[in-house]
């Protein structure tokens, strides 16, 4: 594969290479997924019905700036608003 100088190329080219990229991907996918698919089938004849796999959306993430103490409330302030 011939390399590219993406430094020299310009907003719509770039754009372009990535919908081409993008294209090329979902091909290879689906033909990679079409073969697994092809062979779940055939292995499903020697045991139990192979299972589908179920796409799901990916967790959402925890940010580390998020304050802890809002889980649990504002007891720790009212514990010290009662001690004094």
């Amino acid at each position: 594969m011939a390399k590219i100088d993406l430094d020299a190329l310009s907003i719509e080219e770039l754009a372009e290479l990535r919908e081409h990229a993008n294209a090329k991907l979902l091909e290879k996918v689906a033909a990679r997924q079409a073969e697994l698919e092809a062979e779940l089938e055939k292995l499903s004849q020697y045991g139990r019905p192979a299972k589908k796999a179920v796409a799901t959306a990916p967790a959402p993430k925890v940010r580390k700036n998020e304050d802890k103490s809002e889980d649990r409330g504002d007891e720790p302030k009212d514990a010290v608003a009662r001690a004094a």
